[in-house]
């Protein structure tokens, strides 16, 4: 089957940031954006970007945050409360003799004391770093000590279950702050929110160079150790630039973004981008559930939701039924990130909400969304979108070493980067030489395979260690997966290569169906048979296995390493450590 592009209304492009993508993009000024977004001082914060300034400008009692907790508990919090909050904590740092450009790390579920924390870090100028709650004792550690963290905040029950065990063996933290205090206090441990209570509203932000780092976020440590993305202030720009390009941000829409607040995405896109845009962020403390997301976005009348391929893969598999009944009229824009959409969940979009999904890239390393299905250009189903305006992207070809640029339509290459942007990341922490080897000239490559078609659109392929060699062929798992997802007894794709003598690697499929439909041989030859006759015999899997549930990284993209693994019966190594690179 082929996609067709789904055409969006002209009438309709006056209600969207980017009126004129191809005039946007053509006369795209990064001074004129600094001008325009922090003025022309020196100084630039992220946490004055995000807050203060609205207070200022008089929106203080506009909410900037609405949290959902996980017993209908509803905490209404205006960005006059947040900046005071946020001055709080920040002063709490100043009393704990913390110093500028020391890592404060955040071990945090959907709570406000990590909005508080985030903020308040980079307010201060210290160097902030979310941790995914889920990891286990081992990888907190390690980041930990890799990051050198000096402050810890974190609830009473995870510090107790992960981290006290061996919180003496990491000298470098001196502070630990707990919320959720119920029992006496852990010895060497302090009461976060009885401090925030007695500190300081007020705080004087201090001049803050552009070049100063503030974030720090890990990438995936499945193979050696995880690897520290450096990011500096100056990486605001983007974040609210593209907030307002790629998801159509606009001052006073009520946002909902569902990524874990552990990875980069609940970072730029769960706090930064949404509040420099001045908007209404909702955040539900509860894990997924098809009627609660469905209600939330009814009762809460959210305009534009950010959520993962996952969850929409989820509801899917529960049927577009759970969703009547429900007003989501409201809902102007809906993006996805994490890893591509199948063209299959694109046009689901369509039939559930009466809208596209719109797919976007980027990486922790990039730290902002870079090419994206706009709101105001045709969805192409599959497809990552066009570069943003100030990006400058292209597929580079070669081996490595000596990788040059493409200059073929189609041409199928390592997807590359232009330096220039503002929230590119500066380096890798304590890894110099990791980091140069990332760029060729004036350009990052970033490990992920793709090409241009002639519009302009960019497609992945897959990770450059994903991609499979078959009888000379070079096969994105992405694309055999996409194909059978569009049968609806397929809830979920995991395709990989597997060792062959004759043919290098065949292509093998794993499936999981959706309720009511049977695993069963009708179903094996009618999916052979579609991906035979959709993508040809030489990419078609020559092998498809059903399988109840496919295993995933905690952030919920499939794992195709570890499908491999085990269907060669290899070790499966320590799968504790596996997390997301948002890619």
């Amino acid at each position: 089957m082929d996609f067709p592009e789904i055409k969006k209304d002209p009438k309709s492009a006056s209600r969207h940031n980017l009126v004129d993508y191809a005039e946007t993009y053509s006369h795209f000024d990064w001074s004129a954006v600094k001008h325009q977004l922090v003025g022309d001082g020196q100084s630039i914060n992220i946490g004055y970007q995000a807050v203060d300034r609205h207070v200022e400008a008089g929106f203080g009692e506009q909410i900037a945050i609405r949290w959902l907790g996980k017993n209908d508990q509803q905490v209404d919090i205006s960005y006059r409360q947040l900046k005071e909050t946020t001055n709080r904590f920040a002063n709490l740092l100043l009393e704990l003799g913390i110093e500028r450009q020391d890592t404060v790390f955040a071990l945090c579920q959907r709570v406000p004391n990590l909005y508080y924390a985030m903020l308040g870090t980079v307010k201060f100028g210290a160097v902030f770093s979310p941790l995914f709650s889920a990891f286990g004792p081992e990888p907190i550690h390690s980041r930990m000590e890799i990051g050198q963290g000096k402050v810890l905040v974190t609830s009473e029950a995870l510090y107790r279950k992960k981290v006290q065990p061996w919180r003496d063996e990491l000298t470098c933290l001196k502070w630990v702050l707990l919320y959720d205090v119920k029992h006496e206090l852990p010895e060497g441990c302090l009461d976060l929110d009885a401090l925030l209570a007695q500190s300081d509203p007020n705080f004087t932000i201090e001049p803050t160079e552009p070049e100063q780092l503030a974030l720090l976020h890990f990438t995936s440590g499945t193979t050696g150790k995880p690897k520290g993305a450096m990011h500096v202030h100056n990486a605001v720009l983007w974040h609210q630039l593209s907030g307002a390009y790629a998801l159509d941000m606009q001052a006073g829409d009520i946002y909902w973004c569902t990524a874990d607040p552990g990875w980069v995405t609940g970072t730029s896109y769960g706090i930064i981008a949404p509040l420099c845009n001045r908007l209404t962020l909702i955040i539900d403390q509860a894990e997924f559930d098809a009627q609660r997301w469905y209600q939330i976005l009814s009762e809460q009348q959210v305009n534009i939701w950010y959520t993962a391929p996952t969850a929409i893969r989820m509801l899917m598999k529960v049927g577009e039924e759970q969703a009547q009944g429900y007003d989501l009229t409201a809902l102007r824009f809906i993006a996805s990130v994490g890893e591509p959409l199948n063209p299959e969940a694109v046009l689901w979009g369509q039939k559930c909400f009466g809208q596209a999904i719109h797919d976007n890239w980027w990486q922790s390393e990039t730290g902002g969304i870079l090419i994206a299905n706009l709101a105001t250009n045709a969805v192409r189903p599959g497809s990552m979108g066009k570069p943003l305006p100030g990006i400058e992207a292209a597929v580079f070809i070669g081996p490595e070493g000596d990788k040059t640029l493409s200059t073929t339509v189609g041409e199928v290459g390592e997807l590359a980067i232009k330096k220039g942007w503002a929230s590119m990341f500066r380096g890798y922490l304590n890894q110099e030489e990791k980091y140069q080897s990332c760029f060729v000239g004036d350009w990052y490559l970033t490990g992920d395979l793709a090409y241009q078609d002639e519009q302009g659109y960019f497609w992945f392929v897959g990770r450059a260690n994903d991609v499979i060699k078959s009888s000379g062929h070079l096969i994105g798992p992405f694309e055999v997966e996409s194909a059978l997802m569009e049968n609806p007894a397929v809830a979920e794709v995991g395709v990989v290569g597997l060792p062959d003598p004759v043919a290098g690697e065949i292509v093998k499929a794993f499936v999981v169906t959706k309720p009511g439909y049977e695993a069963d041989e009708t179903l094996l030859k009618t999916l052979l048979g579609h991906a035979r006759k959709r993508l040809g015999p030489a990419v078609a899997p020559r092998e498809i296995a059903f399988r109840e549930n496919l295993p995933k990284t905690r952030s919920g993209k499939i794992m195709r390493r570890l499908l491999k693994a085990r269907e060669l019966g290899l070790p499966e190594g320590d799968t504790s450590t596996l997390e997301s690179d948002e890619k």
